[in-house]
């Protein structure tokens, strides 16, 4: 008895210390960490999804959209269907969509898009078809029939190099944006252009919607959902009209020279290849850019929903001259004659020449054991500083250049004065345009060539600054390079008075509701010096109101009462390609308002390919007819 009592008590004790045990464990789930766990409840039972805004516009000068987002109907598939599934979704999908299988098939597989995203296999998607696949989920798991932003170019080509494209950030773009940015992966981003410049402006604020959800993941209720705002529009100072001309001068003038020989070689007959080429047109009063044209071009529509790999490398294509390539802001050329206004403004400067100076031009021009000479060896006799711009006399402004050279090789001060003064006009270094990818140039001088030989000695053997390497620089050729922006601005620098203008594509910045949120001011880069400017301007003026100028050809007949036209035209020899075409100019001549500058790669001499492209173009500017544009037969001169 005794002993089934101890046993009883022994059990008893037991039991209470499990009983205590347990409601312990209970009231430290339920009363100390309880908070904790309800927490975690509550966090594993809503999720929160983040919603696109809708990007701002794209605007020219006068309000006209280059760029802006509509809003279609697109058809989605979940990548998170098993094949079988999908199987059976992508066939009833073709039926309702008379889409062939197999062309659903590889949009779903494209890897272009996001593994976190829907894939998108149908757009502008019919309202019947949409209906029917929302009313039938059952049969459509996986899918989505929803309204979707895309990006919209309404011009097609037209100003694709400046406005550039978006797509889906990648991992890399996603590093570099700061957290507080908020951009997940599967968004679209601005990829080059205006798009990527001011992408933080048109993109806008993001959403968020926040949803119940069970422990299956499937969706309870909609809990908050903060909209996303819309992006502000961001207004160019691109005329839409004028960007029009210059496209399709550029385009027909390139054709045109691609039809003509190149009179270069006398061995056998080849054509003029003119496979790329640019055009910029600049508002002298502020800088402002009116047109900023780039060929062979693209469009930027094709880049909505990721371009297919075989384009893109297309696009990427020396064959295919590098369509994506903006050559206004990114081409880096020799720019041959039109550089002789720095050259004239140094020689000048210095006191090397004054404006009644005369040189004897006999067509070649030796120093140093080497012999320069004009095109064609052509002489011109005893000329001026004026008749010299007019009829691009070489010889005149190799007599400068060669000069500067004696001066730094005695050591004396200034002979260093065409690079100083080239880099006063802006040379050698970015605009400072707001466009990604803008190249700085290159003005040569003794520190460069000693740099370049010291790097690369088996390349470069001589670390002197030689005559010949002032002589050549002196015309725009040797080692010079230049952007046709560049080009532009110099000339927008003396045409304006002696003001260096950073280029303005931005005016304003508006919200949704077209309110001026932003003003984007012209600004001065510095003050450069125009000595002799009226003599200067003459001679421009002859180059294209002259018989004897370069450029006569090509504008005659055009009006020489106003609104008449200043410019020089350029032709730079480049090694192992044929000539580039080049042509830069002002109108109207005593009060300039404008600036053109052109550019054609292997377009022949300046007056053949590219003056008649400018001609076009300042026609339209001064709201004259535009005449055909085509390439013309040399007559002299570069």
């Amino acid at each position: 008895m005794n002993q089934t009592r101890l046993r009883l008590s022994i059990i008893g004790v037991v039991v209470i210390a499990i009983f205590s045990a347990m409601f312990a464990r209970l009231w430290y789930l339920q009363i100390a960490q309880g908070s904790e766990y309800v927490a975690q409840a509550e966090s594993n039972s809503y999720r929160t999804l983040q919603e696109a805004p809708l990007r701002g516009r794209i605007l020219d000068v006068k309000g006209k959209v280059l760029a802006d987002s509509r809003i279609a109907n697109v058809i989605t598939i979940d990548r998170g269907l098993d094949i079988d599934q999908q199987k059976i979704v992508v066939g009833r999908l073709s039926e309702l969509l008379a889409v062939p299988s197999k062309t659903l098939e590889s949009r779903l597989a494209d890897q272009r898009v996001s593994p976190y995203a829907p894939v998108p296999v149908a757009v502008d998607v019919p309202i019947e078809a949409l209906t029917f696949v929302s009313e039938h989920s059952d049969d459509f798991p996986g899918v989505n029939a929803e309204p979707m932003a895309i990006r919209r170019y309404p011009n097609g080509s037209i100003a694709s190099h400046l406005l550039g494209y978006t797509g889906e950030i990648n991992a890399d773009e996603l590093a570099a944006r700061p957290s507080s940015a908020k951009y997940g992966l599967g968004e679209d981003i601005g990829k080059e252009g205006i798009e990527l410049t001011y992408e933080s402006t048109l993109r806008g604020t993001p959403g968020k919607e926040e949803f119940q959800v069970d422990a299956a993941g499937n969706v309870l209720r909609s809990v908050r959902r903060v909209a996303p705002k819309v992006g502000h529009d961001v207004q160019l100072t691109i005329d839409l009209d004028i960007q029009r001309v210059a496209e399709a001068a550029l385009a027909d003038a390139m054709a045109s020279a691609r039809t003509r020989r190149d009179i270069t070689r006398t061995d056998k007959f080849i054509n003029l290849k003119a496979g790329a080429g640019s055009v910029v047109v600049i508002d002298v009063t502020d800088g402002s850019v009116v047109a900023l044209a780039s060929n062979p071009t693209y469009d930027p529509n094709e880049f909505i929903n990721g371009i297919p790999t075989v384009r893109w490398k297309a696009l990427n294509d020396p064959v295919n001259n590098y369509p994506l390539l903006d050559r206004a802001i990114a081409g880096q050329y020799a720019p041959g004659s039109t550089f002789k206004l720095v050259t004239a403004v140094a020689g000048l400067r210095s006191g090397m020449i004054t404006p009644n100076s005369t040189v004897e031009d006999t067509g070649k021009y030796k120093i140093s054991e080497q012999t320069f000479t004009n095109s064609n060896s052509e002489p011109f006799g005893r000329i001026s500083l004026q008749r010299a711009i007019t009829v691009s006399s070489d010889v005149y402004f190799y007599t400068i250049g060669g000069s500067l050279w004696s001066k730094q090789r005695r050591k004396e001060s200034g002979g260093d004065v065409i690079q100083e003064t080239a880099r006063l006009y802006g040379f050698g270094r970015a605009t400072g345009i707001a466009l990604p990818n803008e190249a700085a140039g290159r003005v040569p001088d003794s520190a460069w060539k000693q740099r370049i030989h010291d790097a690369r000695p088996d390349a470069f053997p001589y670390p002197d600054w030689l005559p010949g390497d002032n002589v050549q620089l002196a015309v725009g050729q040797g080692d010079s390079l230049a952007t046709p922006l560049q080009i532009a601005m110099a000339y927008q620098a003396f045409a304006s008075g002696g003001r260096l203008s950073t280029p303005r594509l931005v005016s304003r910045v508006l919200d949704a509701k077209g309110r001026l949120t932003r003003e984007n001011p012209a600004v001065d880069a510095g003050r450069v010096p125009v000595p002799a400017r009226d003599t200067m301007l003459a001679g421009f003026g002859g180059v294209v109101g002259s018989s004897t100028g370069t450029a006569f050809g090509a504008f005659a007949p055009y009006p020489q009462t106003p609104p008449a036209v200043g410019g020089k035209t350029g032709t730079a020899q480049v090694a192992g390609r044929q000539n580039t075409s080049l042509f830069v100019g002002f109108t109207p001549i005593q009060n300039p308002r404008y600036v053109v500058s052109v550019v054609v790669e292997e377009g022949g001499y300046g007056a053949e390919t590219a003056a008649p492209i400018a001609r076009a173009i300042f026609e339209a500017l001064n709201g004259l007819p535009v005449g055909p544009v085509a390439s013309l037969a040399y007559v002299g001169g570069n």
